[in-house]
């Protein structure tokens, strides 16, 4: 496996947008992990690479102490039900927006020089042009539909099938798509410390993410489950009570609480028992459009852990599932009727030294040849109202259809 080189300093910071649109806003094969429009702490990490079609790189990688930032690996998808896809990276820009530092990372320390060189000649950034008006996305499901779906989930719950299930739809966008030029308009209006562009041939991946699935360093693993949505309103007391309410609404409570055990007993199966903990729990984070309700669960891997083994005891994830895990899944695979794809996955960077940094492929849209959707859902407990888990779905899709010029379906 290769080694890393020592990173290379630049001499001064450079603006992420204006360099990646510069040095790879046409390529095939690149990859752009955001920390947000004018982030102020995280990282963001940007190249090219090339498809990795011969190795899965989680078997490759173990997961051992001393893994920390990415110097070198792979960056790509795992979806939900298919095919993984992943770029082989030896060369790439780190930015480290709490230090205004950007380094140039990788494993042959010509490329690193010329990259470096590359980045610092780049001009400042045209605006992203505006969305072409698209009309109305068509959903997978009408919302009275998804509404009797939710009622057969609440069934099952009431069967004693499962305790929550994490129902989803898709909207789709018929068309072609510069999807560089939707991600730089999605992360304008829905900036997050997860988001991220990765293309790989003819399908790419544009994400305004705020859900971090894994995050392994120094040998330990860290999951943070979203579970709990409010939208935000424009007069900050109404917005501030949104919040509140969502931080004390039992049900929100209950749902993030089910998924915070169910990533507990998965982590047990790849870390010492007496290391797995809770490091937060039920703590409101704010976005541009919603309120989130988030934990925080880690554990110290047992030594000789792969990557692979991990993603083995973790995926799917279990916001994206419900519980118990097998049983939700058969479930909604009956329910939904058709594949979720790359939605409900996960994206990020694997590093040659074992490390991982993988976001959850929500509020995202993934665009191909010919037309481009936006996947969503919730999660749907025995106290779920059918209007208001129909409504979650039509906050979480607006921001990503805006992104491609598009239209939420009337009833959302």
């Amino acid at each position: 496996m290769p080694r890393s080189v020592p990173p290379l300093a630049l001499p001064r910071w450079v603006d992420p947008e204006a360099v990646f649109t510069s040095l790879w806003s046409d390529a095939p094969a690149a990859f752009w992990l955001d920390g947000g429009v004018d982030a102020d702490r995280g990282w963001s990490w940007m190249g090219a690479g090339r498809p990795e079609h011969v190795a899965d790189p989680l078997d490759l990688a173990a997961a051992r102490v001393g893994g920390g930032a990415f110097h070198g690996g792979w960056v790509g998808w795992i979806p939900y039900d298919g095919d993984a896809a992943w770029l082989r990276v030896d060369a790439a820009l780190a930015f480290d927006h709490g230090a205004r530092q950007v380094w140039a990372v990788g494993t042959d320390a010509a490329a690193l020089a010329d990259l470096a060189e590359r980045a610092l000649r780049a001009g400042p950034a045209t605006p992203a042009p505006p969305a072409e008006p698209r009309g109305v996305a068509s959903g997978r499901h009408a919302p009275d539909e998804y509404a009797g779906l939710i009622a057969a989930c609440r069934e099952h719950i009431r069967e004693g099938d499962a305790y929550q299930l994490c129902l989803t739809t898709r909207f789709t966008v018929p068309g072609r798509f510069f999807a560089l030029d939707v991600f730089r308009r999605l992360r304008r209006t829905s900036s997050s410390h997860h988001g991220g562009f990765v293309r790989i041939g003819d399908t790419a991946l544009v994400s305004a993410s705020p859900e971090r699935f894994l995050e392994v360093r120094d040998g330990t693993v860290h999951t943070h489950p979203i579970k709990g949505t409010r939208p935000r309103a424009v007069d900050p007391v109404a917005d501030a009570a949104l919040a509140e309410e969502l931080r004390t609404d039992a049900k929100e409570q209950a749902e993030n609480v089910m998924i915070v055990d169910l990533m507990r007993n998965d982590l047990s199966r790849v870390c010492a028992p007496s290391s797995i903990g809770v490091d937060r729990l039920l703590d409101v984070e704010t976005y541009p459009h919603v309120h989130q309700l988030v934990s925080e669960v880690s554990g110290r891997l047992i030594p000789g852990t792969t990557l692979g083994m991990l993603r083995d005891a973790t995926f799917p994830a279990g916001s994206m599932t419900g519980a118990p895990k097998a049983s939700a899944m058969t479930i909604l695979e009956r329910l939904e009727g058709a594949p979720r794809g790359i939605y409900s996955g996960t994206f990020g960077w694997i590093g040659d030294d074992g490390s991982a940094d993988l976001a959850m492929v929500i509020r995202s849209i993934v665009v191909e040849a010919d037309a481009a959707s936006v996947g969503a859902g919730g999660g749907i407990t025995w106290r779920s109202v059918a209007a208001s888990e129909v409504a979650e779905v039509g906050i979480k899709a607006r921001a990503p259809l805006a992104a491609l010029g598009a239209e939420v379906p009337p009833g959302w």
